[in-house]
C-alpha cells in the first residue's frame, strides 16, 4: 500500500480539529479514512514497510520523508487512551503497544551482535575458570615423557650389556679354543676324539675322516663354566679380605657371602646337569676340567667326602658337637657314593652284557644299549645332588665364620688344582732322542 506524501500531516491536523474524545472518526471522514484510522502499532508497521515497497526513484525520497515523522506520531499515539481498529471497536493505547514491544523483542533475539556479545561473555567465564583439564593434561605429558627417557635408557643400559657380554663370550671362545689346542693338539675336537676312541668316531655316527662335531650344548656349557671359574676367583677373594684378622666383617656379612658361595655351586651343576642331557659322556670324563682336576674326578665332579677330608682340619677349633657331626656326615656321603658306584658298575655290566648277547637280533644290541646309557644322566645329577647336600649340611654344623673359611678353602683347592695343571702343560719337554 502507497501513502501520497502529505498523508501524515492531514490526519494530524484531522485529529486536532476532533478534539480529544470520540471513539469513532469524524463524520467528514470518508470510509476509506476511517479505515485508515487504524492503532498506531499497525499504521507504524505499514510505514515501515512502506519504503520497502516504492519502485525505482520513489524509494528513496519517500523514506527520507517518513523516517523523521515516525517517532512523534509514536509518541503521540501511545499516549492516546483509546483509538478505534477497523472493526470499530475502541482499543487502550497500553494494549495497542504490546504488539510492538512483543515485535521488538522478538527483533532483539535475532539480532546476531547480541549472540556475539554472549558467546564474548561465555568466553569471559570459562577464562576465569581455573584450568584444571589443560594442567591435568600437561602432568600426563611431562610423566609420560618421563617413561619415554626412562625406557630408553634401560634400553642403551640393555645394549651396552649384550655388547659386553658378546665380548666376553668372544673372549671366552677364543681362550677355549686355545687350551684345546694346548691339550690335545691345534684340532678343536681332538681332546673329544680320544675319548670316544681317536679315530674312530666313525663308529659312533660322527663326522667322517676321524673328525667329530662338539655338541652345541657341550661348548656353552664350557663358556658357562669359564664364567664360573671367574666368579668363583672373586668370591673366594672376597672371603679372603672379609677374613683377615684386622678386618670387622659382620656376622650378617659373612652369612651373606656364604649364602652366595653355595648359590654358585647350585649353579654349576645346574648348568652341568643340562650340559650332560647333551652329551653325558663328555660331562662324566671332565674334559671342561683342567687335567689335575680330572685325577680327582667322581662321577663328573669331587668326591664329598673327600672334601669333607680336605676341610676338617682347616676348620679347627670346632667343638665335640660339630666333629661328631661332621664325621657322622663325613660317613654319610661315603656310603652314598659307595651306592652310586656300585649303581655305576652295575650299568656298565649291563651295558656290556647287551652288546655281546649272541641271541639278538641285528642292530637290536645297539637300540638297547642307546637305552641303557640315558641312565647315566641321572647319575650325574644324583652325584651333583650328593655334592650340593654335603655343603648345606656342613653349613648347618659349623658357624658363619667357620662356613665362610671352608668356602674360602674350598675355592684355594680347586684354583691350586688349576694352577698345577698350567704349569704341568708348561713344563720343558725333554726331547725323545736324549
Amino acid at each position: 500500500m502507497e501513502f501520497y506524501p502529505g498523508y501524515l500531516e492531514d490526519h494530524f491536523n484531522i485529529h486536532k480539529l476532533s478534539g480529544t474524545g470520540g471513539a469513532s472518526p469524524p463524520e467528514y471522514m470518508t470510509s476509506a479514512a476511517a479505515t485508515q484510522y487504524a492503532p498506531a502499532p499497525l499504521r507504524m508497521a505499514m510505514y515501515e514497510r512502506a519504503p520497502q515497497q516504492q519502485q525505482h526513484h520513489h524509494h528513496h525520497h519517500h523514506q527520507q520523508q517518513q523516517q523523521p515523522q515516525l517517532q512523534p506520531a509514536l509518541g503521540m499515539w501511545s499516549s492516546e487512551p483509546y483509538k478505534v481498529d477497523s472493526g470499530g471497536q475502541a482499543t487502550s493505547g497500553s494494549s495497542i503497544m504490546e504488539p510492538d514491544a512483543k515485535f521488538d523483542h522478538a527483533g532483539l533475539d535475532d539480532d546476531p551482535h547480541m549472540d556475539e556479545l554472549e558467546t564474548a561473555g561465555d568466553a569471559d567465564q570459562g577464562a576465569s575458570k581455573p584450568k584444571e583439564k589443560v594442567m591435568r593434561r600437561l602432568a600426563q605429558n611431562r610423566e609420560a615423557a618421563r617413561k619415554s627417557r626412562l625406557r630408553k635408557k634401560a634400553y642403551i643400559q640393555q645394549l651396552e650389556s649384550s655388547r659386553i657380554k658378546l665380548a666376553q663370550l668372544e673372549q671366552e671362545l677364543q681362550r677355549t679354543r686355545q687350551q684345546q689346542g694346548m691339550y690335545g693338539g691345534s684340532n678343536p675336537g681332538a681332546s673329544l676324539q680320544r675319548h670316544h676312541g681317536g679315530g674312530s668316531a666313525g663308529h659312533f655316527g660322527f663326522a667322517a675322516a676321524g673328525q667329530m662335531m662338539m655338541d652345541p650344548g657341550v661348548a656353552e656349557f664350557e663358556i658357562e663354566y669359564g664364567h664360573w671359574v671367574d666368579e668363583q676367583k672373586r668370591h673366594t677373594e672376597e672371603l679372603r679380605s672379609a677374613l683377615q684378622p684386622g678386618q670387622a666383617t659382620s656376622e650378617l656379612e659373612l652369612e651373606v657371602m656364604v649364602q652366595t658361595g653355595l648359590a654358585n655351586y647350585d649353579r654349576l651343576f645346574r648348568i652341568k646337569g643340562a650340559a650332560a642331557q647333551a652329551d653325558v659322556f663328555c660331562v662324566m670324563s671332565g674334559l671342561w676340567r683342567s687335567p689335575a682336576e680330572r685325577f680327582f674326578l667322581w662321577i663328573g665332579g669331587f668326591r664329598p667326602s673327600e672334601v669333607l677330608k680336605i676341610l676338617s682340619p682347616q676348620l679347627e677349633p670346632m667343638t665335640d658337637p660339630q666333629s661328631v657331626a661332621v664325621y657322622a656326615l663325613q660317613l654319610t656321603s661315603a656310603q652314598a657314593e659307595d651306592a652310586l658306584s656300585q649303581g655305576m658298575q652295575k650299568l656298565q655290566q649291563t651295558l656290556a652284557e647287551s652288546l655281546t648277547d649272541p641271541f639278538a637280533a641285528p642292530d637290536a644290541y645297539m637300540v638297547g644299549a642307546v637305552e641303557k646309557l640315558k641312565g647315566l644322566v641321572g647319575f650325574v645329577q644324583q652325584a651333583d645332588h650328593l655334592r650340593l647336600e654335603t655343603l648345606q649340611n656342613m653349613h648347618r654344623i659349623l658357624t658363619t665364620r667357620q662356613a665362610a673359611k671352608g668356602l674360602l678353602v674350598l675355592g684355594d683347592y680347586f684354583q691350586r688344582l688349576r694352577a698345577l695343571s698350567t704349569l704341568w702343560a708348561a713344563r720343558p719337554r725333554e726331547s725323545a732322542i736324549s
